[in-house]
């Protein structure tokens, strides 16, 4: 193939760039994909050095699948690219998704899901690992090791016989992060013999049910599957025998939103490819090296909407986590030059009830700038806002509302089925326009509380401190930049947010 002379590639560089800031969906300040076809577009492998988070993102590239693509940072808000971190080679055709962990000495590793073929799943799809040392360079520079971490035996799973004759099939795919514990390292993988025994075969009762393997290595090279890290209860119904577990992350969480000293409780956080991302709060039992969750929770309901949680321990204390919030335009990649957006950063925490604390950052304050105290006067599609409402009381709250007061998203509260609800169903024609509702019971004299961040084609609601939705809408209207509030909102504050994307 003969290469493209310069003045070519700069006048593709031109038009792609061109083409993108045509998208009047392109968020401004959430972190996006560069460019190119990025589903899944899965946050992977976040690890922090050198004063800089690291976030990989898995992404398709056209004509050579999908790869590790990277990003850094300083503050969580502007982000820089670097080369690909991993790309297709003799030992990968494809890179899927994966954890980090970086190591006392500095050398960064990377467990991912290794793809060896472009028939999926008749290849021995197994997990390898990949190292920098490039410090100086901010991790420019990798390597895969030569070897397989888990050498699978069908896609995504491992099949052992053990000594007495009993065949087990281990899942093998979707690495976590690894942690490093009395001189052993581990890391889990993901529940792929679910989908492919059960949710595909109709499968048995012991492939039934989410739950993950633990592995175990002396030196990152040579791995042994121990057992079940955890174990789904039928008893709870917490989640249905069809839900797999992937994209594991398995981190301490700290007792408040500033970080501080990690508490005794862990997050699994994970996702069903049929319910989207989900958590358990639970206990790490480092004797047996099993984890026993006693709470569990959902940041997707109605579908996958809210997909593949990436989460990191920063150096203040703080649980930051990240995810995909998926485009589900035909063929945008195509029609726009990008795809491939995730939600603003969380941060999780241990509330003092024991359930689960969720917040923004603190650090997306900086961007605001404009400030609006009247709804009726904004007129803006990025935007954070501050809205708080009668307690025990019905609340709404329109974004994304067109001059005609016709096309809207609706954000809503109901006090008798304690459901917090982002409809999208009257916001344009493309993406999914299905009602997402969640979980919020309140006390009876406490007050609704909203941060409302909107971002071209984003709407992201935190209320209370412990509860979260993130939606898609594309607005057919160019001025649907309107906001509404419901007749119980008792205070209001919005700013508009300054552009974090390079354009």
């Amino acid at each position: 193939m003969t290469a493209k002379p310069i003045f070519q590639l700069l006048a593709d560089s031109r038009a792609l760039r061109e083409l993108i800031m045509r998208d009047r969906a392109r968020p401004a300040y959430h972190t996006v994909c560069p460019e190119d076809d990025g589903v899944p577009g899965d946050p992977n492998a976040a690890f922090y050095a050198n004063g800089r988070v690291h976030l990989m993102f898995l992404y398709h590239c056209e004509g050579d699948g999908f790869r590790f693509g990277h990003l850094s940072c300083a503050d969580l808000l502007h982000w820089h690219r670097h080369p690909d971190a991993l790309i297709p080679d003799a030992l990968d055709c494809g890179i899927f998704s994966g954890g980090a962990f970086a190591d006392d000495d500095g050398t960064v590793y990377i467990a991912y899901w290794s793809l060896k073929g472009e028939k999926l799943e008749t290849c021995n799809n197994g997990i390898r690992i990949a190292y920098s040392r490039d410090i100086a360079h901010d991790y420019t520079h990798w390597e895969k090791m030569p070897e397989e971490a888990v050498a699978a035996t069908e896609h995504g799973i491992l099949t052992v016989t053990e000594a007495d004759g009993t065949v087990r099939h281990l899942p093998a795919a979707d690495p976590s992060n690894i942690w490093k514990k009395d001189g052993f390292y581990y890391l889990q993988a993901g529940n792929l013999p679910v989908l492919n025994r059960y949710g595909r075969e109709g499968g048995t009762a012991e492939y039934s049910g989410d739950y993950t393997e633990l592995y175990r290595s002396r030196d990152l090279h040579t791995w042994e599957p121990l057992h079940r890290f955890y174990m789904r209860r039928a008893d709870n119904g917490w989640t249905a025998a069809d839900e797999d577990a992937m994209c594991p992350c398995f981190l301490p969480l700290p007792s408040s939103p500033e970080g501080g000293k990690a508490t005794d409780t862990y997050l699994q956080l994970f996702i069903s490819h049929n319910r989207g991302c989900q958590y358990y709060l639970g206990d790490y039992d480092r004797a047996n090296d099993c984890f026993l969750p006693r709470a569990h929770g959902r940041m997707s309901w109605v579908d996958n909407g809210y997909f593949a949680p990436e989460a990191l321990l920063m150096p203040d204390g703080r649980q930051i986590m990240w995810a995909w919030l998926p485009e589900r335009r035909e063929d945008e990649a195509k029609r726009f030059g990008w795809s491939g957006v995730y939600g603003v950063p969380r941060s999780l925490w241990l509330r003092e009830d024991g359930t689960l604390g969720i917040a923004p950052i603190a650090e997306l304050r900086r961007l605001c700038g404009r400030m609006w105290s009247e709804a009726s006067e904004v007129r803006s599609d990025r935007l954070l806002m501050e809205a708080e409402f009668a307690a025990r009381a019905p609340a709404s709250m329109d974004v994304l509302v067109s001059p005609d007061g016709t096309e809207f998203v609706r954000v809503s509260y109901d006090p008798a089925r304690a459901a917090l609800s982002v409809d999208v169903s009257q916001c344009g024609r493309e993406g999914s326009r299905r009602i997402e509702t969640a979980p919020l019971t309140l006390t009876e004299r406490e007050p609704l509380k909203l941060t409302v961040f909107v971002d071209a084609s984003i709407v992201e609601v935190f209320a209370n401190d412990r509860q979260a939705i993130g939606r898609r809408a594309f607005p057919c209207c160019a001025d649907a930049t309107g906001v509404r509030l419901g007749e119980t909102a008792t205070a209001f504050r919005a700013w508009e947010m300054d552009y974090t994307n390079p354009y």
